[in-house]
């Protein structure tokens, strides 16, 4: 028979999920009764203060779902990771060890790193992209249902994405790779890349965006003003080595 307490930390980490000593504590698990579950393989530790029921079951998305459901404040898979949950694969580098890029205005827990799992976290932080006040726009996210029943995995729509992209180019991102991208985003729309554009605070990106989308010609692309957003002064190296874009004073490959 199933004690209270059993049902109660079952009730707080169904299948597939996760959760920190310090969340489960603010939910009214005290120190004694983790003890108890802990000794009774109730719960499963994962790693320092980070417990499961069922540790063979762990996945990406679990725990990333269990991070958002804990976090203060917002964390969005972004970036590569959320063009890949939106159905851009075919644009991005296979690799058999998948790296989940999670965009957040805070520094990310240090127990992701310490989770034996085939998949990695990479933290970006978004306080020279935007606002927090943008992340929490429902408006510019989508959902990933990985399990039902379960919480969903949050991840940047497109047009956020592809932005977040950019801020990696070319540290981790190659001209190459962020102009592959932009042929497949056919279908943006020109209503969230307004506001995106407007909120986003790093020149860089916005100049960079307009020079790659500028290449393909799409029509939402044909429904931005440039003249809008604030694209700075002077001039910026991006590409070292590269030529210099007059219309948008940034250094690109010369081959590209």
């Amino acid at each position: 028979m199933v004690t209270e307490a059993k049902q109660a930390l079952k009730d707080l980490l169904p299948y597939g999920m996760l959760a920190t000593k310090k969340w489960l504590a603010s939910k009214g698990v005290g120190a004694h009764a983790l003890d108890n579950a802990v000794k009774s393989e109730t719960l499963l530790p994962l790693a320092s203060g980070v417990y499961t029921q069922y540790a063979r079951n762990i996945r990406w998305e679990g725990v990333v779902a269990s991070l958002q459901r804990m976090q203060e404040t917002p964390v969005h898979v972004g970036g590569l990771s959320a063009l890949e949950l939106a159905g851009f694969a075919q644009y991005l580098s296979l690799s058999s060890r998948r790296c989940v890029r999670l965009y957040s205005p805070a520094k990310l827990p240090s127990w992701l790193g310490r989770l034996s799992l085939s998949d990695t976290f990479e933290g970006r932080g978004t306080k020279t992209l935007w606002p927090e006040a943008t992340m929490l726009k429902g408006k510019y996210v989508k959902e990933h249902q990985w399990e039902e029943g379960l919480p969903p995995v949050i991840f940047s729509c497109p047009e956020k994405a592809i932005l977040e992209v950019l801020a990696d180019v070319p540290s981790s991102v190659s001209f190459e790779h962020a102009d592959e991208l932009m042929q497949g985003l056919v279908n943006l729309s020109p209503r969230k890349l307004d506001a995106l554009l407007d909120a986003c605070s790093n020149i860089k990106v916005k100049r960079l965006f307009f020079w790659l989308a500028q290449r393909q010609s799409y029509s939402w692309f044909k429904k931005l003003d440039r003249s809008k957003y604030d694209l700075g002064s002077g001039k910026r190296v991006i590409a070292k080595g590269g030529k210099l874009d007059k219309d948008y004073l940034i250094t690109v490959p010369m081959d590209i």
